[in-house]
């Protein structure tokens, strides 16, 4: 009787924290259930603000976050974290834009080779990533997006030559947002004296930009029930980024009125018309 492969689910993003804030519920949940859930990191989060009192024992803003994602990893199950060692390049128009080791500064063929080295040595059957516009719109977001979209084909290239054999994924999905959800915020937030032009620890989030731009369909949506417990812990480990605790903010209140879920959008194999799964290794 031949052997059951293992399951093994391998994430990509940018920062500490986007892994507990965006889909930390179907992580734990997989987890939990036996698969192999791996994370690739693209940066430490440098230049994320962070208040002095976090910093206590503590050299550097990298060093924290890096502390808090490995909370996060433990209170999710995670099966292992992988850095890339790349600069948190900032939002848009900020001055960290220009560091030489910021991460949309590194050519994406360069990125997309290293992401592909970690999809051979680990062998996931699922591969997430941010949405083509990651999310919020982030620059790191999206250039490690592109760089883990081009690293899916390249892992089963046999012309790409690394030091793990070729090895082809069998499902690429990229985690959604609702637009329901930032339609509902756009409304919500005036009422309680909030701009949804300016959200965020920075107040560089444009939220009605986000309702306006592209609409990327959900195929696919992961309930976490068993999970909550696990997800709500890994998020508090990121005290330094959340003013006010976990479920403090607009945002927190308006996400607690929709099921406890993470959405997604199949990117291959492509999704024929009306697809509806509730499992990301369906069909596998």
């Amino acid at each position: 009787m031949p052997e059951k492969i293992k399951q093994t689910l391998l994430v990509v993003f940018a920062h500490p924290d986007d892994e507990s804030f965006g889909m930390g519920g179907t992580l734990a949940y997989y987890a939990s259930h036996g698969v192999a859930v791996h994370l690739i990191c693209a940066t430490r989060g440098e230049v994320g603000t962070v208040d002095p009192k976090h910093l206590e024992g503590f050299s550097s803003i990298a060093e924290l976050r890096e502390s808090e994602l490995r909370c996060a990893a433990s209170s999710l199950g995670l099966a292992g974290v992988h850095f890339l060692d790349y600069r948190d390049s900032g939002m848009p128009g900020s001055a960290d834009n220009q560091n030489p080791s910021a991460l949309i500064n590194q050519p994406l063929d360069v990125v997309a080779r290293r992401v592909a080295d970690y999809m051979r040595q680990l062998k996931p059957q699922v591969v997430v990533t941010f949405d083509p516009i990651g999310g919020y719109k982030h620059p790191d977001h999206i250039h490690i997006h592109q760089a883990t979209v081009q690293a899916f084909s390249l892992a089963g290239d046999m012309r790409f030559v690394s030091g793990f054999a070729p090895y082809q994924p069998v499902k690429l999905y990229y985690t959604v947002f609702p637009k329901s959800m930032f339609k509902l915020a756009v409304r919500l937030m005036p009422l309680i004296g909030q701009d949804p032009r300016h959200f965020g620890r920075n107040k560089d989030i444009d939220i009605l930009d986000l309702v306006e731009s592209g609409d990327f369909p959900i195929h696919a949506r992961v309930r976490y029930h068993g999970a909550e417990q696990q997800s709500e812990t890994a998020s508090a480990c990121h005290a330094s980024q959340l003013p006010g605790g976990p479920r403090r903010g607009p945002m927190s209140w308006i996400m607690q009125l929709f099921p406890k879920e993470d959405t997604f959008m199949r990117a291959f194999p492509p999704a024929p018309a009306g697809l509806k799964e509730k499992d990301l290794f369906e069909g596998i």
